[in-house]
Formats: C-alpha cells, structure tokens, sequence
C-alpha cells in the first residue's frame, strides 16, 4: 500500500534568495539517505512530500531522522480540497482508534478554501462529537488531529516525529574536524552538521605511543557521524616524530602548547589542499590547560583560518548528554590513549606566552617534520558497513 509522509523544512522557512537552493540540497540529502525505499518524492517552498511503499516505513523513519535541515515528519492521508472528502477521510482516519479526548487544529493556507481554521474546526469537531463517544480537549488531548489545506491538496493526520532541524548538510561549505577519541570533538563535528557544514576529519596518531585500538576508536566515532552525513573521509596523520622531539627538546610545561600549535599548522595546510573553508575542533573554555583564553590565543596564533569551537561555551555535563544522544559517548570512554592523552605534563602551562613558545619551537626542526606529517598522511573513506568491525 503506497502511502505519503509530508516534511516540515522549520528553520529553512527563515530564507528568502537561498531557499530554493536549502530546499534542493535537503532533497538530495534525503534522495541519497533512503535511497530506493521511496517511488517518488516532490517539493513546494515550504513541504516536501514522500510516497513510499508502507513496507519501508520503519527504514524510512529511522534515516529521516538523521537528517539535518527537517523541522518534523508526518505521515498523512491526502485528499482534494473539498469538505465532503476531508469528512470522510477524517472518519476513516478515526474508525480505528481508541480516544476519548480530542482537538481538531486546522491550517489553511489555501484562502480559496470557504472556511476560515476556526470555521472548520468547528465543522469537523462536531462530525467526531457525532460519530464517536468523546469530548473536546484544546489544552491535553488524547488524540490531535492536525488538517493542513493547501493549494497542492489536503493533509491529515496524527503522527508528527521531531526531525533535527538545522540546516541541509553540505549547505555551507566543507570544513576539517581535528577528530580525536575524546567526548568532545565527535560532538563538536555533530554540531557543525546542523549548522550545514560537511566535514572530513583529521586524527594524529603516534604509534607506538598510541594503539591501533585508539586509531580504530576514532574511525569508529566518524562512522557514527557518518550516519547524519553521507561518506566522511578520516585523515590520519603519523605525528610520532614531531611529538617525540617536542618532548625530547622543549620544557614540559609547554609540550601541549607547542603541540597543540604544530596540530593547527598541519590542520590548516591539509584543510587547504582539502578545499575546507574552516577548522573545526572540540575545544571548551578552561576544561584543560591548553583551553584557557591565554591558551586559545597563543595557539590559534600560528592559522589565519577560521577555528570553529561549537562546544566552546558548554560544560562537560552538557556535552556528555550531546553526547550520549548521539551515540558517541559509549565509544568516546574506552580507555585508549590518543595524542592529546599521552605524555601529559604534570604542571602543563595555563597562561603561556606567545613570545616564549615561539623562542622554543625554534629548538625543533618542526617545517620539515609538518612536511614529513603531511606527505605520509593515510586516508580511509568511511563506509556504514565497516563500523561492527571496528574494535
């Protein structure tokens, strides 16, 4: 039985000169996440419409509701615009269910319809009061029943899920999450999707320092993004020589910070060979010592680019629950050290100097080791089959 799902755009509405193209990047992000589970679908400047066999309806509310740019997903009857066919679909609709409270809520933005919302919310709510043992409820209804009349038709139903909102993926250009296996970064990269972003991720490993385990981790959490994007590539940058002579020749309280520095220098030049408009990272103000504002400036010195933080202003407790909903926590908290865990001073510098760090990275031959990182960097294409063979 082919049956119809109607998708709420939400913030997408807000556009005026782009909107067409919002509404055109959703529909394929939507076309390539269901892929051949749907017959057909179309779209108007504020609803897109889904036909689908009713076999699939499970498959495809699950991927829907991965998908940034929608507002809500409501699966509805259809019917021509006139009174006789809404009542009798209302009554179809009705026959089958149990409720002894209700409320009609009705939108017409069709003005060409004779009757006003209220004027046929009355009509159809006395055609239940009528025909069914129950009573009005505008406040707490057991069932809401929601007509939306419009020029292409008219829609009923009672089945509304919460989409993501956000914008479209891809709407905004491409930018490079620094990914680690930590909480915070797959959130981070979570959050510039919403935002329209795509991304591609970078990971430094430091073998032997660092195990395949915690390399493995790290492509696990990008499959996990993977499932609100499409195909994120993992960039894995060999980081063990620039981190060993960091720590072999520069005092240990500004380790994290010359290492944090070399990470966006390398981060930066990828980025541009990648075609990425900004950096993204999961920094949070004053979690750790290379987070503080001091800290942030002294790093961020070495990249004219655009450093994105969306976690910046959360506490962790906030991430963790970003976390969790997502389904990222459980990965991020196996215990595998990644770059930013190892060799972590005991008293690492919180309010470095610009001028110092610079006078320490000169006892490095860090330009020729950044090239060595950037030639050697490893790509894997992430695929959604691959995730149960991670770990």
């Amino acid at each position: 039985m082919e049956k119809l799902i109607l998708i709420k755009y939400g913030e997408l509405t807000t556009k005026k000169d782009n909107r067409k193209t919002f509404i055109k990047t959703l529909e394929a992000n939507i076309k390539n996440k269901i892929n051949n589970l749907y017959t057909n679908i179309t779209k108007t400047m504020s609803r897109m419409y889904i036909t689908y066999d009713e076999k699939n309806e499970e498959d495809i509310l699950k991927n829907l509701k991965k998908i940034f740019g929608i507002h809500s997903i409501v699966i509805c009857d259809k019917v021509n615009t006139n009174e006789d066919d809404i009542k009798n679909k209302v009554l179809e609709i009705l026959k089958d269910k149990e409720f002894k409270t209700f409320k009609i809520s009705t939108k017409r933005s069709d003005k060409t319809f004779k009757y006003t919302s209220m004027e046929f919310n009355n009509i159809i709510g006395g055609l239940v009061l009528k025909n069914f043992e129950c009573k009005v409820d505008v406040h707490n209804p057991e069932l809401n029943l929601e007509i939306e009349i419009r020029q292409e038709g008219t829609f009923i139903y009672n089945k509304e899920f919460e989409g993501l909102g956000g914008y479209p993926v891809g709407i905004q250009g491409k930018g490079l999450l620094m990914l680690s296996g930590g909480i915070d970064s797959p959130v981070a990269g979570y959050l510039a999707l919403k935002r329209g972003v795509n991304i591609e991720c970078l990971y430094f490993e430091s073998p032997p320092h660092t195990s395949l385990n915690a390399k493995n981790k790290v492509l696990k959490l990008a499959e996990i993004l993977n499932d609100y994007s499409g195909t994120i590539k993992v960039h894995i940058v060999p980081f063990t020589k620039i981190q060993e002579e960091i720590y072999k020749n520069i005092p240990g309280n500004y380790n994290i910070t010359i290492m944090r520095r070399m990470m966006y220098r390398i981060a930066e030049r990828f980025a541009k060979r990648k075609n990425c408009k900004i950096i993204i990272n999961g920094e949070s103000i004053g979690q750790v010592a290379s987070q503080t504002l001091n800290s942030m400036v002294v790093i961020n010195s070495v990249t004219n680019m655009p450093v994105i933080r969306p976690v910046a202003c959360l506490d962790k407790l906030e991430i963790i629950e970003i976390s969790k909903k997502i389904n990222t926590y459980e990965t991020s908290i196996l215990p595998y050290e990644d770059c930013c865990t190892i060799f972590v001073p005991k008293h690492p510098i919180i309010n470095p100097s610009l001028e110092t760090a610079i006078e320490y990275e000169k006892l490095i031959n860090y330009e020729e080791l950044i090239n060595e990182c950037i030639k050697n960097i490893e790509t894997i294409k992430i695929e959604k089959q691959e995730r149960d063979e991670l770990l």
